[in-house]
């Protein structure tokens, strides 16, 4: 026989609406259970509910609160494989040489299998590369399959399908929409088939700017590069996981393009109530290809931050940066240790280049700061 419960105190109940996108109708109901029951914690999570978003009415401004769930960052994914002495030396700034090369090592396996949770918590358990295969397969035909159902008619199914399936191929380049991928299809239909892989979280365009101060404005004139959700599912796209295996140093992987990648997914992944957004910085005069990875604003400057292995002679486009900004700050991450230097630019002007390893990454805004501080 069922009981009915009446319950008086709603302080110690959650209620969690999965998958909420299916009913558009409840979202626009959650307004009612923040004004008539405003001591009751709910959670509302649903796949590709930005979608869901567009063909609602009238949504509750001001009583839902956003959260963004990404990919593990590397320190999430240490904590899924047990390793907390190794957590605890990456929370203490600056980072002790000592923990360099077992962080790296394990930087290295994070970068094949990436972020994705279900992947992370089978990689935890078996260890094994080729356990994840079925797993990455299902997750990007999952992807293929729900993004294309939000088409508004077959031709953007098809545009969508094919940006999908082309566009690992163009990872950290400068990408052309108008016939992208070697396809006839239109600027516009791409930029289209884009915005609902954006919606979607899958992909992301990165545009870049042409200001060394803040505000940092981004010129949507210039072509874009772009950013995947994972690091893990472009490796299995791309079929380069076993090559990776192989590689000590991920600033030569797939040209240089593997690194960026994950440096930006992990900045993205660290902030759970904004998206952020990452720009790079193009130098502003013709037949220029110079070039910062990217831009972190912090403190009313904009930090040019470049990720690469060469020596400190070969930063050509941060040295460009560095002479035309107001300030003296400047980062590179690397293979390397841990280390601050003073420099110059070859046009004489001095400034101070801290190198962060890979696995710093996500720690961007403490080193920044504790690099500001020293100075």
């Amino acid at each position: 026989m069922t009981k009915n419960v009446l319950i008086s105190d709603f302080s110690n109940v959650l209620l969690f609406i999965d998958e909420i996108q299916e009913q558009p109708k409840a979202i626009k109901l959650l307004r009612y259970f923040y004004e008539d029951f405003p001591e009751l914690h709910v959670i509302a999570a649903g796949s590709l509910l930005e979608f869901a978003l567009k063909d609602v009415s009238s949504f509750p401004v001001g009583r839902v609160q956003y959260l963004y769930l990404n990919p593990f960052t590397f320190e999430e994914f240490l904590e899924a494989l047990n390793k907390k002495v190794l957590i605890d030396s990456l929370r203490v700034t600056p980072i002790q040489d000592v923990a360099h090369p077992i962080l790296i090592r394990l930087f290295h396996e994070y970068v094949i299998v990436g972020g994705m949770p279900e992947i992370v918590n089978e990689y935890a358990k078996k260890q094994s590369i080729t356990s994840l295969i079925s797993l990455y397969e299902g997750i990007w035909t999952g992807y293929i399959n729900d993004v294309s159902k939000y088409a508004m008619n077959d031709t953007l199914q098809r545009v969508i399908k094919h940006v999908i399936s082309s566009a690992s191929m163009f990872v950290d380049q400068r990408v052309k929409l108008q016939n992208f991928g070697g396809s006839n299809y239109r600027s516009r239909e791409v930029k289209k088939a884009f915005r609902n892989l954006e919606d979607a979280g899958l992909v992301q365009l990165i545009y870049p700017t042409t200001e060394t101060d803040l505000p940092i404005r981004r010129n949507f004139n210039k072509s874009p590069r772009m950013q995947f959700l994972d690091v893990g599912l472009i490796n299995y796209s791309l079929q380069i996981q076993a090559q990776l295996l192989s590689i000590s140093d991920f600033s030569s992987a797939f040209k240089g393009a593997i690194i960026p990648q994950i440096i930006q997914q992990e900045l993205i992944c660290s902030e759970n109530d904004t998206k952020y957004q990452p720009v790079f910085w193009v130098r502003d005069k013709t037949q220029s290809d110079a070039e910062v990875d990217l831009i972190y604003p912090f403190k009313g400057i904009a930090i040019p931050v470049e990720i690469k292995s060469g020596p400190i002679g070969k930063l050509r486009s941060l040295h460009q940066f560095i002479d035309t900004c107001d300030h003296s700050f400047a980062i590179r991450i690397y293979a390397g240790k841990f280390s601050i230097e003073q420099q110059q630019t070859p046009a004489g002007k001095p400034f101070t280049l801290m190198n962060l390893p890979y696995y710093l990454g996500s720690k961007l805004k403490e080193y920044v700061s504790y690099l500001i501080e020293q100075d």
